[in-house]
């Protein structure tokens, strides 16, 4: 790997202020003609990510500088080019270290595996992880940097680690005094569904910190903003927005190349019913894990696929029918035998409301087999919390489903305080 001197006489520039770009102006992505006998679907111009428009116009907040980058495979550029090879290969960019965070720069651990310090077989750096003993960068990790990147793809839902993984590094700069800068991507669900109860503080963890509802409808540079200010961090952050990407654009699988974010996020889809479906974690049904769909498929060896499709079915949902299934996942809940379960189609995926969905599925399976269904209980690592309140923010949801509480009366209580975010988050949105 090269290594490029660094420049003399540059000052470094003062990051406590956040990039804008006339968002106005900004080229809005419009679907062209099809081919001539084509029946494919319309080309979309593509956003362009802020790593892209980092190294093409704003270049000199790392020219001459130490950086240290924060990815996965998911930070790439239009041409699925890495940013560890962008900056690596740059001339004008001196990379000296790697981060990685849950699953690793490479993506190579599952959900929840202890990932280690390493070197990356590519570019020879070290790799940093900060998903194993430490969640957010030492004084050691730090030493000699001079400007930290925090570029890879989150999902759009409170319960991903990623953003907080972000409000580690944050916190981690501002002690060290090195700016972080957040090349921008888009949110993977839409940026303008907001939904489902805001995390109440005695429920934070590491898949819940700061008191956001389940569905945000923010970009990860969005989310900084509002980390960094609301919440007390006080980092010299920058986040450099995308260009040609609106709140309304369908999630960037179908606007740009899709990288799974982590092994059971594979499709667009995926991150569509995760919000929802991702609940189930907390329960003794299975979420898909070893399966070839991961959250669109639910079940375990209890549920009658049919009568549990027709239930659903029943509710009339907006945006989505369940077909029945039998699944045998390969690992995780119920590995190795037959389950019956349904898989979400999405039939509308603006009408679609994920959160509803998943509460509306777990309150069904309860209902129709109270003497199976099981929320899973709290461990020494949660501080003896259930899981499923770590995932919802809250106690009182799975209580309301144990006594019986109709979905509609769950939804109500959650209103008043998703309605004080939503004017909160308008402060910090960039699109």
């Amino acid at each position: 790997m090269a290594v490029h001197r660094r420049r003399p006489g540059l000052a470094m520039l003062a990051l406590a202020t956040v990039l804008t770009v006339p968002l106005a102006l900004l080229p809005i992505a419009r679907a062209v003609a099809f081919e001539p006998g084509c029946a494919c679907e319309p080309v979309v111009a593509s956003p362009v990510p802020g790593i892209e428009v980092l190294l093409e116009e704003h270049l000199d907040l790392l020219r001459g500088k130490r950086v240290g980058l924060v990815t996965n495979p998911t930070g790439v550029d239009r041409r699925l080019r890495s940013t560890v090879d962008l900056l690596a290969q740059h001339p004008d960019v001196q990379l000296v270290a790697l981060f990685g965070p849950e699953h690793g720069v490479r993506g190579d651990a599952q959900a929840g595996a202890h990932v280690g310090p390493a070197r990356d077989r590519a570019t020879g750096l070290p790799v940093h992880s900060l998903y194993g003993e430490h969640r957010e960068p030492t004084p050691a990790m730090l030493e000699g940097i001079e400007v930290l990147v925090f570029d890879l793809q989150d999902v759009g839902a409170r319960f991903y680690t990623y953003p907080y993984t972000l409000a580690g590094v944050l916190r981690a700069a501002r002690r060290a005094g090195i700016p972080v800068i957040v090349p921008d991507r888009p949110n993977p669900v839409g940026g303008l569904g907001v939904e489902g109860p805001v995390l109440e503080p005695e429920y934070a963890s590491f898949v819940g910190m700061f008191p956001v509802p389940i569905r945000h409808g923010m970009t990860l540079g969005e989310l900084a903003r509002l980390f960094n200010q609301e919440f007390g961090i006080g980092a010299q952050l920058q986040v450099v927005p995308m260009r040609g990407w609106t709140r309304a654009q369908a999630e960037p699988g179908r606007v740009l190349p899709w990288v799974m974010p982590s092994p059971n996020m594979p499709t667009p889809d995926t991150a569509r019913v995760y919000p929802g479906t991702a609940l189930l974690e907390g329960t003794n049904i299975s979420e898909g894990r070893g399966s070839t769909r991961p959250f669109e498929i639910v079940g375990a060896p209890f549920v009658d696929a049919d009568a549990l499709a027709a239930r659903m079915n029943a509710l009339h949902l907006p945006g989505v029918q369940f077909r029945p299934l039998w699944f045998t996942p390969t690992f995780s809940k119920h590995a190795g035998q037959l389950c019956g379960g349904v898989q979400l189609h999405v039939t509308d995926r603006e009408a679609f409301a994920p959160v509803r969905t998943g509460l509306a599925l777990i309150k069904t399976i309860h209902d129709v087999y109270p003497d199976q269904f099981r929320f899973l209980e709290g461990d020494a690592v949660n501080q003896g919390r259930p899981f499923f309140d770590l995932l919802a923010g809250n106690a009182w949801i799975r209580q309301a489903i144990l006594d019986g509480q109709p979905l509609e009366s769950i939804e109500a209580r959650w209103q008043p305080e998703l309605r004080r975010f939503e004017e909160l988050r308008r402060r910090y949105l960039l699109y």
